[in-house]
């Protein structure tokens, strides 16, 4: 226990989110007897800590969200307890002590979410009882005699019950405020007591079965109601009664039966919020135009269209947010947009088809939400909000006219209309109507010379002057020079010198911070102080006189910073007095009579100077793990080796030498973002006078175990010890309050959970917990007393809960945060664009503002891809000539393939039928015609054939491997057969290495359209001894060349009017092996259909019985059975006339997108880039796992260009964005691909 002696001085702290089971509680909590407040909030305790019974002064005790199951008679001597809040706990109507409800100043009882199924017991007793929350318990009945006790209620909750009637004493809380009946069965009850609650503001029945009939009476005689709630209750209509209560202002009517609403709505003038959702509502009436105060308007799930919105909605100024969600909406009205401070507006699930254009001027708009709108076709931007991207973008300019010029291409056509010509004598006949108007004068001067410079112009002479032709004198260069623009209001506080009195400063690192009262006139030898009297002088007006003190031991630059603010400080107060120096021994009288008790004199310094002194700082070892992904997380361990995970990459900080620690397992991204914060460590923290090394696991120098507290730390072996679902444990950020002597600590409100900067007052201090660090920030404007409280309070914090014995207290200083506190706030720490490496002169060329050098030097980018026009498609007859020319020049082909670990020869039968977990080799000799000089192709006609020059040739070694293949055969392939091959051909020879369908168009030639993929490996028979149904799908993408037979799932699904399918359907009998179908789409090519038969017969003609059958024609026993069931299939294959796949990717050092050529397949889908894949419909922006942030960012927006230059080049086929990523894709997306089946991954 830290022996700070502030424990008891602290009036209120929060423990919320702690963990205290198991007698986790900390027991000097005891040692508080000044506590007024504690919050033991989500700590997981089962029963009251008996270390409350101490705290007699306590007032305020929540413990909410835990498992209490009762409340300890402890609690009952705790004679000042005022508010007691047990929600959300397990408590029972026998587990609240009697004797509670005794205590005189117990004002707010909140028991809700819990397990009462009565009312405790005395409850009647608490006379001073203000707030009662009974809500979401079991309770069916309440005594008259508890509203006859607890008159001076003022909000009453009992929602969520199950109470069937409400005691007519009810009547008799004539100062309640807030009544709440949600979720009761209150069926029979009249509710007629509530018109006597005069004072109510606030009245919820929600699902309290109120029909026309029960509906409580005589709520307009209730002249303070302002919020009611009626929702759940299947009202047809709204009772008359509500039309005349004019103080409404915030009305719930949500799940009802209304069908309408009277125009008599406008009589609620002070409406802020309504929700009307999950009615009946065809139309909204006009009236409602005139609540002119309305902000929020919910009218969800009714049955509203373009006309059931009234087209004067823009009246409703205030409105910020507009919701109408799943209604019939093909538009909305223009005013909505006219609504100029809307900041979300909800329209999914409609029928939209457009948005009005202004709907782009909402500059508010926060959420705007149209999903599930099929049709919708958003307005484009107005001209001026489509310049550039900004720095979010890069500053790169994505409008379509600038990326057409970029790429050489015309611009785009603008369908704006042309602006009126301006009438050019139009300003002349205004002049001369003025003139006649003003009847001479000074106007007719003015206009007589301006007539007279209008005709010097035309002429071509220019005014002569005197000084024509003399350069001019440049600016001495002090002139030039501009004082830096410093706001001294902020340093001294625009209150100063307002208020008669004195006020004193000490300099501290060159500023003044103001001193408290007590310590005026208490100078130390070694500081420096301003001191500031205000009175009122004889006139009535403020008057100031200003002196500065000196120390006799104060360093330089406090005497010279005094000297400088005093001066500053009279200018900005405007001050006309002199500025007087005092020193310490020598100080005038005028001065010491400011001074009630006189001058002391202290010896030493109090504040620190301005300037840095040498010292050594001292960097006990501290091991930092690296986890998480997008946002990194840090977490401290013990320096032990036993600490260490395969799985992880550490950060050893030892002062001087930083070690990066990567275990065998580690994430790459980890790994380079742990270089990056020892990069960031070592230059902001260290001076770039540490060391950073590189420690992989297995490889570490010898120094790194060095700085280990093990005995023996090369001794132990590492093992994976940290969970899977580890998670790193909560921050918790407290916010240290000072009075009149007494501390106090309360949590700070995180959104989210998530810590942000903005959370930090420059004028507070705060304690950030850990658990394995405790860090004090201590704001530049936050007060002396103010920083030594919480820093005590730190020790105190860090020593009253349970932590590892590598914990530390750290001390930040704002502006001065070191990173690993940095990195606790989102957003803190980002990557800016700072080039470390300019020098002064750069400086001085080019200018010192990042942003004006970045928005001059945009990053390069190449989108001339998307402006290509598509390849079209190779004719069959050019298709056919390529292939019988690259035959010709085939001398032989020899083909091999992987078994075991060696290649062996294909077999005849075999050739042109591959497997995906195979590789194939293929040795292809081709003739090089011998090349003729000139003189000998003249007499070549008439030598000899002997004695023409021999034809040369050339050996191309073709290794194809299979998708799912490993990369065992190419390296067998290459320290075997590729050995041999060399050294038979010698510089003749050629290797090229190709995957599954990204063949070389020659080497399908050699094949003639005939190119098979069978699933599995060659020869591997069925582990279940199942003869496998075969379904291959025959498909050509872009030339006949490229035509493939691909084994896929057998699946109705998968058919196509416009393709050819083969299907072996085998039969268990050793008559008959079974039947192969040869289907035909009605839209096939004829050819295509040939092919397919003729491959049919020659994979099973010999073993089995092949049938050709059209679309339509499918033997209902076999063929269906075969695939799995008849399903729906697509007729057609318009995605095969648009399909392109574009590739986005930085690798060339700037942004550039390529096409793919239009045989792509699967594998070309990096996992490191951005796709583009463009089917006619859709444009799908393919994600990888492997992809930076900045190539998403760049390929969206070039998606976006590509899409508004298809719809300029094809509006009658326009194009929507969507998302496809990894693992995730649509079948929309799949189907643009022949043969989709599994990715290929690479081993771990």
């Amino acid at each position: 226990m830290a022996s700070t002696g502030v424990l008891p001085f602290v009036r209120g702290i929060d423990f919320s989110r702690n963990d205290f089971q198991e007698s986790r509680f900390p027991y000097h909590v005891s040692d508080m007897v000044g506590l007024r407040w504690i919050r033991l909030n989500r700590t997981g305790i089962e029963t009251v800590p008996y270390e409350l019974s101490n705290l007699k002064k306590l007032e305020h005790l929540s413990m909410v969200r835990n498992n209490l199951r009762d409340i300890h008679p402890d609690v009952t001597e705790l004679s000042n307890l005022r508010i007691l809040n047990c929600r959300h706990n397990k408590l029972k109507s026998n587990g609240v002590p009697a004797q509670l409800f005794v205590l005189d100043d117990l004002s707010v009882l909140d028991l809700s979410h819990n397990q009462l199924k009565d009312i405790p017991a005395a409850l009647d007793s608490a006379n001073n009882l203000l707030v009662l929350n009974l809500s979401y318990n079991e309770i069916e009945s309440i005594q008259g005699q508890l509203f006859i006790s607890l008159t001076g209620l003022t909000l009453v909750d009992l929602s969520h019950n199950r109470l069937e009637t409400v005691p007519p004493q009810l009547r008799r809380l004539t100062e309640l405020q807030t009544l709440v009946l949600n979720d009761n069965p209150l069926q029979h009850a009249q509710l007629r007591q509530i018109q006597a609650l005069r004072q109510l503001h606030t009245l919820h029945l929600r699902n309290t079965m109120r029909t026309m009939e029960n509906f409580p009476p005589g709520l307009d005689s209730l002249p303070l109601l302002q919020d009611l709630d009626i929702s759940c209750n299947n009202l047809p209509r709204l009772p008359e009664v509500l039309y005349k209560m004019k103080s409404l202002k915030r009305l719930n009517i949500s799940d009802n039966e209304i069908e309408e609403l009277s125009s008599l709505i406008d009589s609620w003038a002070d409406m802020e919020y309504m929700n009307l959702s999950r009615n009946k509502l065809a139309e909204l009436p006009g009236s409602i135009c005139r609540l002119e105060r309305l902000r929020k308007l919910y009218v969800n799930s009714n049955s509203l269209d373009f006309n059931g919105i009234p087209a004067g909605i823009g009246k409703l100024y205030d409105l910020e947010v507009f919701s109408a969600a799943n209604n019939n909406l093909e538009m909305i009205p223009e005013g909505v947009c006219r609504c100029g401070k809307l900041k979300k507006m909800v329209l999914n699930t409609n029928r939209l088809i457009t948005l009005p254009d202004a709907i782009h001027f909402l500059t508010d708009l926060e959420v705007l939400d149209v999903s599930e709108n099929p049709d919708l076709v958003m307005p484009p931007k107005p001209k001026e909000l489509q310049q550039g991207s900004g720095a979010e973008y890069y500053n790169i300019d994505f409008s379509l006219n600038h990326q057409l010029r970029l790429a050489g291409a015309a611009p785009a056509a603008n369908t704006e209309e042309t602006p009126k010509k301006k009438d050019a004598h139009a300003r002349l006949r205004r002049l001369r109507a003025r003139a006649r108007r003003d009847g001479g004068g000074d106007g007719a001067k003015v206009l007589k010379g301006m007539q007279e410079v209008a005709k010097e112009k035309a002429s071509g002479a220019t005014p002569s002057t005197d000084e024509e032709g003399k350069p001019r004198k440049g600016k001495r260069w002090d002139k030039t020079l501009e004082k830096p623009d410093l706001d001294y209001s902020e340093i001294f506080g625009p209150e100063v010198g307002q208020i008669p009195g004195l006020t004193c400063w000490e300099i501290e690192n060159f500023i003044p911070n103001l001193i408290d009262e007590a310590l005026i006139g208490k100078f130390y030898e070694a500081d420096c102080y301003i001191l500031l009297k205000t009175f009122i002088d004889d006139h009535g007006s403020l008057d100031w006189e200003l002196y500065y003190w000196i120390g006799a031991k104060s360093p330089l630059d406090k005497k010279a910073c005094s000297a400088i603010h005093v001066v500053n400080l009279r200018n900005m107060l405007g001050a006309e007095c002199r500025c007087i120096r005092e020193e310490m021994g020598d100080e005038s009288e005028e001065f010491l009579d400011l001074f009630e008790n006189g001058v002391s004199y202290i010896e030493g310094g109090r504040t620190a100077s301005g300037f840095y002194t040498v010292e050594d700082t001292d960097f006990p070892p501290r091991l930092y793990r690296v986890s998480g992904g997008q946002n990194l997380h840090l977490h401290v361990c013990s320096v032990s080796v036993t600490s260490l995970d395969p799985r992880f990459t550490f950060i050893l900080d030892c002062g001087k030498v930083l070690f990066i620690w990567m275990g065998r397992k580690a994430k790459l991204m980890n790994r380079s973002k742990a270089r990056l914060i020892a990069e960031k460590i070592n230059k902001n923290e260290r001076k770039a006078l540490s060391e950073i090394i590189n420690a992989p696991m297995g490889d570490e120098p010898e120094e790194f175990f060095d700085y280990f507290f093990d005995a023996d730390p090369r001794s132990i072996s590492l093992k994976e010890h940290v969970p899977d679902n580890w998670q790193p444990t909560a921050p918790v950020l407290y916010k240290v309050g000072l009075g009149m002597g007494f501390l106090e600590l309360p949590q700070v409100e995180v959104p989210d959970n998530v810590l942000v900067k903005s959370l930090l007052d420059t004028k507070g201090v705060y304690i950030l917990d850990c658990h394995a660090d405790v860090f004090v920030w201590i704001g530049r404007k936050s007060t002396r007393l103010v920083r030594a409280a919480a820093l005590k309070l730190s020790h105190e914090v860090h020593s009253l809960l349970q932590r590892p014995d590598y914990a530390v207290v750290t001390r930040c200083l704002e502006g001065t945060e070191p990173l690993i506190f940095k990195m606790k706030f989102r957003g803190w720490d980002e990557v800016i664009a700072v080039d470390y490496t300019r020098t002064s002169e750069s400086v001085i060329r080019r200018g010192a503002d990042l942003k004006v050098i970045m928005e001059r030097d945009k990053m390069k980018t190449d989108l001339s891809a998307l402006f290509m026009p598509r390849q079209p498609t190779m004719p069959l007859e050019e298709a056919e000539s390529l292939m019988q020319e690259w035959n010709e020049d085939l001398d032989g082909m020899e083909s091999f393939v992987l078994e075991g670990k060696k290649f062996v020869r294909l077999p005849e039968e075999e050739i042109g039928h591959f497997h995906e977990e195979d590789c194939y080799v293929f040795l292809c000799r081709y003739w090089v015609p011998a090349e003729l000089d000139d003189d000998e192709k003249e007499d070549g006609e008439e030598e000899d054939e002997d004695d023409l020059p021999e034809d040369d040739f050339k050996c191309v070694v073709y290794f194809w491997q299979g998708r799912h293949a490993s990369n065992m055969g190419w390296l067998t392939f290459t320290f075997s057969l590729q050995k041999k091959f060399e050294a038979l051909f010698g510089d003749k020879l050629e290797v090229m290495r190709m995957h599954q369908q990204q063949e070389n168009l020659k080497l399908l030639a050699h094949f003639k359209m005939k190119f098979v993929i069978h699933k599995g490996r060659r020869g591997r028979p069925d582990p279940s001894n199942k003869l496998p149904v075969e379904f291959f799908h025959m498909r050509s993408n872009g030339s006949p060349l490229a035509t493939r037979c691909v084994q896929i799932k057998p699946t109705a699904a998968a058919l196509n009017s416009e393709f050819c399918y083969i299907l072996k359907v085998p039969f268990d009998s050793d008559d008959n092996q079974g039947i192969v179908y040869v289907w035909i789409g009605e839209r096939a090519n004829p050819d295509e259909a040939r092919l397919a038969e003729d491959i049919a017969e020659e994979m099973y003609g010999e073993s089995h019985s092949v049938q050709v059958i059209c679309e339509g024609e499918e033997p209902e026993n076999f063929f269906w059975v075969g695939i799995g069931g008849r399903k729906k299939f697509p007729k057609h294959a318009e995605y095969m006339r648009y399909a392109r796949l574009f590739r986005c990717s930085n690798e060339k050092g700037y942004f550039t997108v390529s096409e793919k050529c239009s045989d792509f397949c699967q594998d070309d889908l990096a996992d490191d880039d951005v796709m583009l894949l463009d089917n006619g419909e859709q444009v799908y922006l393919w994600v990888g796992r492997k992809t930076s942030d900045v190539e998403i960012k760049l390929a969206f927006k070039s998606a976006q260009v590509y899409i508004q230059h298809m719809r300029a080049k094809q509006p009658d086929r326009p194009r929507k964005l969507l998302l496809a990523l990894k693992y995730k894709e649509h079948l929309n997306f799949t189907k643009c691909f022949h043969g989709w089946g599994a990715y290929r991954e690479a081993p771990e």
